[in-house]
């Protein structure tokens, strides 16, 4: 029955609501370019105030403006297998069921200005570099199903051993009247033999970067950056379980209801196995030959009855929860981190590179979640309490090349070093090793007005089967990415574009007998439109 408080640790937890490509706590697509074409890392642009702000100095003279607006709608499948989910009420006695949330991003903004003047470049960025959206599993999740299940499994395993406690009754009964003493009376059994219940999470989350930086023309073919972003995050989590219930041979009884009958048939199974046990252990001190059998009994009794006084200590934990739970939190933090940048052109190739250092976040709640609780979890959203929650450093480097003056070939790679943050509970020492992204890409202008561009993605976590769960995970993934850009004059450009993730699927197996397993998988599409100014 303690496994009740693991299901309230387990949907509280709920991690990074993100709905784009990049890293683990990272977006990456904060342009229509990007979208069209991810690899910008050595493309020239005003897009490349965030992805190559160095580069942003070959500009021509004046002022530039960048605004993008993107639609990302995500889903995240997870599809349990759990013995106990087949004693669910609306599970049609299948131990497999899968749970889909949704995420929906309806506006991400972002915005990129330079203004260039001789060999300066002068830049700021507005995005949303992590988070980006709010992502609701509706009838919320297997790891915490699957646990209210577990309890009443539990009460049918209790139930097994009532069964097992009246015919040793029937069985030890010449035994008490041989010693003098009279056998207890038959007791009754829970009567469990299902489950009832509902449940809900939602987690809302975004990082807005706010980004000011100075690109440097060294000379006419090489320039530098330095710049800081400030990331603000907020966060909302909301979670419950409600309307639990047991199925008994009376029909679905709310637990709340059901709970106070379970202390006195709990003393009365102790008080008959303390019985058993303490006859079969004088009928051994009076010399009677102990059967098999009756050794068996007393080593299973001394189990049986041990399991008994645990279940009794956990009564007092279990009734706080009989009624349910509901959790709210909202989070809140700032953190700050330095940017560097180079660009070096050279005949028709453009090299670059830049580095993000590691954002500290600290991540303050205001929650419903008062006192400390002995559940260690829950403490993550205690009010007041501040969450590691830190953005990784990032390194970028990427190269462009023209074979022909309208077409530009474009490739780059992402190195995220997830493994030197600090998040809640040093989960990110579960990681095999950090993430990579590999980016490649064209652009074509096939005319003076439209280009035409396209490209794709590989994203490679270092995922293991002790960081993936249920609240919060990543799966391996390869993007594609198109769309188009009109020149209206020599002040105004039109983009349009399509992205998309296509993931792969995720499965991780935490018991083979019996089978308890996890297939995790994601889908992520995003429309983009956007305008690009010169003045």
């Amino acid at each position: 029955m303690n496994k009740l408080k693991l299901a309230v640790m387990a949907m509280i937890v709920s991690g990074n609501v993100t709905a784009f490509a990049g890293g683990i706590l990272t977006n990456t697509n904060q342009s229509i370019s990007f979208l069209r074409n991810p690899a910008r890392d050595a493309a020239i642009g005003i897009d490349g105030v965030y992805s190559n702000p160095a580069g942003v100095a070959f500009l021509n003279e004046g002022f530039h403006l960048g605004i993008n607006w993107q639609y990302a709608h995500q889903t995240r499948t997870i599809t349990s297998t759990n013995p106990y989910l087949a004693l669910g009420r609306k599970n049609q006695g299948l131990s497999e069921k899968s749970y889909e949330g949704v995420a929906d991003a309806p506006c991400i903004p972002s915005i990129q200005a330079a203004y260039n003047k001789g060999d300066w470049s002068f830049q700021f960025n507005f995005s949303v570099p992590g988070g980006g959206g709010k992502c609701e599993f509706a009838d919320g999740l297997g790891s915490f199903e699957s646990v209210v299940g577990n309890i009443a499994s539990k009460f049918m395993t209790l139930d097994g051993f009532a069964t097992q406690l009246n015919a040793a009754t029937n069985k030890f009964a010449p035994l008490y009247a041989a010693l003098g003493g009279k056998a207890p009376a038959a007791i009754p059994t829970y009567g469990v033999s299902g489950y009832d219940m509902d449940g809900y999470m939602q987690g809302r989350q975004y990082y807005f970067g706010f980004q000011i930086g100075t690109a440097y023309k060294i000379n006419k073919d090489l320039s530098v950056y330095g710049g800081l972003r400030l990331l603000y995050g907020t966060a909302t989590y909301k979670a419950k379980i409600s309307n639990i219930q047991v199925k008994t041979g009376e029909g679905y009884i709310n637990f709340g209801d059901f709970l106070p009958n379970v202390a006195p048939q709990a003393m009365q199974d102790a008080s008959v196995a303390a019985s058993h046990l303490d006859i079969l252990n004088k009928a051994q001190q009076a010399g009677f030959e102990m059967t098999d059998e009756m050794k068996n009994a007393q080593t299973s009794l001394a189990e049986g009855l041990n399991s008994l006084k645990e279940s009794q200590g956990q009564l007092s934990t279990l009734a706080k929860y009989s009624e349910g739970v509901n959790l709210l939190c909202n989070q809140s933090s700032l953190g700050i981190a330095p940017i560097i940048g180079v660009d070096y052109r050279f005949k028709n190739f453009n090299f670059a590179a830049k580095y993000e250092f590691k954002t500290q976040i600290r991540m303050k709640n205001e929650s419903t979640v008062n006192e400390a609780s002995e559940i260690a979890a829950v403490n993550k959203f205690r009010d007041g309490e501040e969450v590691n929650e830190d953005a990784p450093a990032l390194l970028t480097v990427g190269v462009q090349w023209s074979p022909i003056e309208n077409v530009r070939v474009n490739a780059g790679y992402h190195h995220f070093f997830d493994k030197d943050a600090d998040w809640y509970n040093n989960t990110q020492q579960q990681l095999a090793h950090n993430t990579s992204e590999y980016l490649f890409g064209a652009e074509w202008d096939i005319n003076e007005k439209f280009t035409v561009s396209a490209g794709g993605q590989i994203t490679d976590y270092g995922l293991t089967d002790k960081y993936m769960n249920d609240m919060s995970f990543v799966v391996d993934s390869y993007s594609v990415g198109f769309g188009f850009e009109y020149k209206l004059n020599d002040m105004v450009k039109l983009s349009a574009s399509y992205f998309q993730t296509n993931y792969s699927k995720y499965d991780r197996v935490t018991s083979t007998q019996p089978r308890v397993s996890d297939t995790f998988t994601r889908t992520n599409r995003v429309l983009g439109i956007g305008c690009e100014l010169t003045f």
